[in-house]
């Protein structure tokens, strides 16, 4: 069977947070290196990275720039999703997920996997009966994805087009899906980690 591809979406700028959100750094890795662990150790493969506010080095993932990054994290979606379409696997399904959620643990990923695996062509995580990051969409729906996303509001209208398509999947105890906007949520995160390693 395929591999389920893994898309992250690294490419804002950060303003509120006064750096892009792919370089800063928490638990000793950067959010980009942090977001293809999760991935990675949740069994995506291959793993599609869309950068854009900065440049990124990470090996073994396929780097794709977003130029239109500004206009928010639906261009970058877009982005990722094109990159598989033409990329030499086929892969029937990606996992998506944002370099801003770093709480968000590798099992969140495997359970939208064996979603998948189990007959759900969209799965979404949840937390405590909300959904949230991360999301899986199978290949079928990638030319609609496509054509209705845009701005900010990632894979949103289409979530919301097609609520019999979603498989809710309980992450309540696999992470948190905090988002880092600003600093005082990045302190928040990095004590969250901390505590949860210590």
């Amino acid at each position: 069977m395929a591999n389920v591809a893994g898309i992250l979406l690294a490419a804002g700028g950060g303003s509120r947070l006064g750096q892009p959100k792919a370089l800063v750094e928490i638990g000793g890795q950067t959010l980009a290196a942090r977001g293809v662990d999760l991935l990675r150790a949740g069994g995506a493969d291959p793993i599609v990275v869309v950068t854009g506010a900065a440049p990124v080095e990470l090996a073994e993932v396929t780097l794709v720039d977003n130029p239109d990054w500004r206009t928010g994290m639906g261009s970058s979606l877009v982005a990722g999703l094109r990159a598989l379409l033409t990329g030499p696997r086929s892969c029937p399904a990606a996992v998506i997920a944002l370099a801003d959620q770093p709480l968000i643990g590798p099992e969140a990923v495997r359970r939208l996997i064996a979603a998948h695996a189990a007959g759900a062509t969209v799965a979404v995580a949840s937390y405590d009966g909300r959904p949230r990051n991360p999301v899986l969409i199978a290949r079928p729906h990638w030319p609609e994805l496509i054509a209705t996303t845009t701005g900010d509001a990632g894979a949103r209208p289409f979530l919301r087009a097609h609520p019999d398509l979603v498989t809710p999947v309980d992450c309540t105890t696999t992470g948190r899906p905090d988002d880092i906007d600003t600093p005082a949520d990045l302190a928040r995160a990095r004590a969250a980690l901390e505590h949860t390693s210590g």
